[in-house]
């Protein structure tokens, strides 16, 4: 390993070609694997209002996790996260959730609109992440485990859809796109 202080840039750490940088006045280290960091987006309150959106993701985004505290509707409308390019895309998706309960009851549903991520049309206030990966192309899968509100439901989420471009936006909403948000907050993670 090779290290090269600069009064300007800090100091590189040199290994087998890649390069970390570590900046030791601001407290900053950029491994040398790492090619783009992590980025935690602004936690939105799910508190009003039909949809919730995160724009503005760069395009060297390859990981995104959708994290949710406690979000809720007013109606029972089944929960979707939709992708977009430019726009949301709502067709195309290929999704499906499925649910066991504390009496081992198990079911399913699926979803062509968005990734859903509930099997019931029912009241809800999800906790839990889902992970939306990048497989080349355009092509997303999605991925996830959730649960209700006390905890005796285990929500797994999966599915995959091809957009019309690169990724730049999702959406929190509804299958009928009419049910209100009224608790809870949801906020994104994103990695290249």
């Amino acid at each position: 390993m090779t290290a090269t202080i600069s009064g300007d840039t800090g100091i590189d750490l040199i290994q087998d070609g890649a390069v970390a940088t570590a900046d030791i006045a601001n407290g900053v280290v950029t491994p040398a694997k790492l090619s783009q960091p992590l980025t935690l987006g602004t936690a939105q309150a799910t508190t009003s209002g039909t949809s919730i959106d995160f724009t503005g993701i760069p395009s060297w985004v390859k990981r995104i996790t959708a994290m949710f505290n406690g979000v809720s509707t007013s109606g029972i409308s089944r929960p979707i996260i939709q992708l977009g390019s430019g726009s949301i895309q709502s067709t195309g998706y290929v999704s499906a959730s499925g649910r066991t309960n504390s009496a081992n009851n198990a079911a399913c549903v699926s979803e062509t609109i968005g990734m859903v991520m509930l099997c019931d049309n029912a009241t809800f206030a999800l906790r839990g992440a889902i992970t939306l990966l990048h497989m080349g192309g355009n092509l997303w899968a999605a991925s996830g485990v959730l649960t209700d509100a006390v905890g005796l439901v285990v929500i797994s989420v999966g599915g995959n859809v091809t957009l019309a471009g690169v990724l730049d936006r999702i959406r929190l909403t509804t299958v009928n796109g009419t049910d209100t948000f009224d608790a809870g907050s949801v906020n994104i993670l994103y990695e290249g």
